[in-house]
């Protein structure tokens, strides 16, 4: 079944999201938070999912285009949220130049952010090896040189089991879980966390899926460590863009349920945003995105 389109113009369009798979959902319960009177299409490309484990640049890219192009058309959407480091990272640019008119807003590791709160000075980053071995990272990682010490883990396979997780009921007991031994083993090969000096007391979720990994991060790291995401930044952003835009929905807008859609399985999504944004299954809806 495909999905339903909106038709809207100016304020009352749209803002769409997109990631590689579902952990954009965090980003998305972030800019609902932010933006409640306003709505949102998003999409889940979790038939190539996930992107930053084992996709080249040139497929993301593609991937990002036909998605932006699909958005706009179908959807009309008013902005762009890029819900993915590694699509940020591979594309936005190439994105930004073929569509000025479109507010854009991508998603990166919050370093800045975590270099104002560590008191050690010592900042842990994990994500996906195409973010963290990007050119865009690189340079975000330079511009920051002599502020902090950087431990930077690229933890392969983790938002791809968070994604698998989204298909089963949660387990009874979390510490057998993939994601729980993914996340020991990735957080124990980047030394010790904790608030004295020399050890790690921020830790940054360079990837939008980790999100989901919040608690099992914690009981592994403890509670004196602070862990930072992109959601609220990002929404804060989007806000900002649309109001210079002029394109806010009026305060007195009531803002539909999200539509969600996915190239994937169509369980996966409608688990996901009941387990993660209490969205009923009938927000979900499976679509095909075809190549540019």
């Amino acid at each position: 079944m495909s999905a339903p389109s909106f038709a809207a113009s100016a304020s009352d369009a749209p803002i769409g999201v997109f990631d590689s798979g579902v952990g954009g959902l965090s980003v998305l319960q972030a800019l609902r938070a932010e933006l409640p009177h306003e709505r949102f299409v998003y999409l889940a490309d979790s038939a190539n999912a996930p992107y930053g484990d084992a996709r080249g640049d040139a497929f993301v890219a593609a991937r990002t285009h036909a998605i932006t192009a699909y958005l706009s058309a179908q959807h009309h959407i008013k902005a762009l949220v890029v819900a993915c480091n590694t699509a940020t990272a591979a594309a936005i640019h190439e994105v930004r130049a073929r569509r000025p008119d479109l507010p854009l807003v991508g998603v990166e590791p919050a370093l800045k952010p975590a270099v104002a709160l560590s008191q050690t000075g010592h900042i842990g980053v994990i994500g996906t090896r195409g973010t963290l071995t990007s050119a865009k990272f690189a340079k975000l990682l330079a511009s920051l040189q002599g502020q902090a010490e950087f431990t930077v883990q690229p933890c392969d396979g983790l938002a791809h089991a968070i994604e698998r997780s989204t298909a089963q009921d949660p387990p009874s007991d979390p510490l057998a879980t993939e994601t729980r031994a993914l996340c020991a083993r990735y957080t124990s090969a980047m030394g010790r966390f904790g608030n004295k000096p020399g050890e790690i007391d921020t830790l940054v979720l360079g990837c939008t899926h980790y999100v989901f990994v919040q608690h099992e991060l914690r009981a592994l790291l403890g509670p004196q460590v602070q862990m930072i995401s992109t959601g609220e930044p990002v929404a804060r952003q989007t806000r900002r863009l649309l109001q210079a835009a002029g394109a806010l929905a009026p305060e007195s807008a009531v803002a539909a349920a999200p539509l969600l859609m996915t190239t994937g399985p169509l369980a996966q999504l409608q688990t996901a945003a009941a387990r993660w944004l209490q969205l009923p299954a009938a927000c979900c809806h499976s679509i095909a995105v075809p190549s540019v």
